[in-house]
């Protein structure tokens, strides 16, 4: 049998036993009163967690599909999508394949979106639709949402998607506020879940938008959604994953019961840790003004063998993540969300100081 590695990836991330075991919950009916009761109870919490009142839809599928039915639902003329890496481009791709019209605008690896090119594009009227990605696992780099939304918020007919599928649940997103339209997350990232749910709040100027789009698509059409949630009682049109739900369900209590400050401050403490101890091994990879409090992304200044280390590591029970796409073995990623602790953060870096020691 296998050793199991503790996991320091940007998903899936290290799940704890008794949020397993919630998985293992009895099946009920998803039609009856109690799937509503515990599907009313998770979109409760999470628009106290997201500080919104827009609706919530839960999906059992991986981010990307809430992101195809977002950018299919929403984009009545044309989509402009700002990318900083891998999961940035994904927009765009998601769009190109659903005959979406779509713009490109493509940032160096390692910097964040600029919010005053955000404007200068947005004033052209050309777009009705602008996604952008909080955060970029692949380099490490966390889009400024606040600058982003005081340029957006300019421009009352453009709808905002944003992905924030490894950053929420790791740092304050104030959906009304920041007047974000469509945010969208993933159960095997910050939420501390395995993968397979999706999520997002989904704003009344979405919906009028999407309204007005005669092709959304059929499972992951945002209005049938929640057209169907408000008539059903929150019940959904397809099969949901009720497992994924009974653990959210119990992690979103926990959750709470942590405290979203202290959640917030203690992913920010492993974030500063891990780029501390990077500073010294290493370098950092990206502008540091916009490091990501989630994943770090490390800079291979010695050249190491990133596949040797993570063999290492494996055989210690630990996994990191390799640099992803043209930046691989260039850099390496460890990421500290969910419910990483310090202490176990401490022996993973123990672990690469000692192989690094064996060089």
């Amino acid at each position: 049998m296998n050793m199991h590695k503790h996991l320091f990836l940007p998903g899936p991330v290290e799940v704890r036993q008794d949020i397993l075991d919630q998985m293992a919950t009895p099946m009920i009916s998803h039609r009856g009163r109690d799937a509503s009761e515990l599907q009313k109870r998770i979109s409760d919490k999470l628009k106290a967690m997201m500080k919104t009142k827009n609706e919530i839809v839960l999906s059992t599928s991986s981010g990307s599909g809430l992101m195809e039915g977002a950018i299919r639902s929403c984009t009545r003329k044309r989509a402009v999508v700002f990318s900083i890496g891998a999961f940035g481009d994904r927009w765009h791709q998601i769009a190109r394949s659903n005959n979406v019209p779509s713009d490109l605008i493509s940032y160096e690896m390692g910097q964040a979106v600029d919010p005053e090119q955000v404007r200068e594009t947005l004033s052209t009227g050309r777009y009705d639709v602008v996604a952008i990605t909080h955060n970029e696992t692949s380099t490490g780099i966390t889009n400024p949402l606040e600058e982003l939304s005081s340029v957006i918020k300019d421009f009352p007919d453009v709808i905002w998607l944003v992905d924030a599928v490894s950053s929420f649940g790791g740092c304050p997103i104030d959906v009304d506020r920041l007047k974000i339209d469509v945010l969208i997350t993933s159960s095997q990232k910050c939420l501390g879940l395995p993968p397979g749910l999706s999520l997002c709040s989904v704003s009344e100027q979405a919906l009028r938008a999407a309204e007005q789009v005669p092709f959304r698509g059929s499972y992951f059409d945002l209005v049938a959604l929640c057209e169907y949630i408000r008539k059903k009682n929150y019940q959904y049109p397809s099969t949901p994953s009720l497992s994924h739900m009974f653990a959210l369900d119990y992690q979103l209590d926990r959750i709470f019961d942590e405290g979203l400050e202290s959640r917030y401050q203690r992913h920010l403490d492993l974030a500063v840790r891990t780029r501390n101890w990077a500073r010294e091994a290493f370098s950092l990879f990206g502008d540091e003004r916009y490091l990501s409090p989630t994943v770090t992304c490390v800079l291979n200044t010695r050249e190491i063998s990133v596949a040797e280390l993570n063999k290492y590591l494996g055989d210690n029970g630990y996994q990191i993540s390799n640099g992803y796409g043209a930046i691989k073995e260039k850099t390496f990623r460890i990421a500290h969300m969910a419910d990483t602790t310090m202490d176990e953060l401490d022996q993973l870096l123990r672990y690469i100081d000692r192989f690094l020691e064996k060089m």
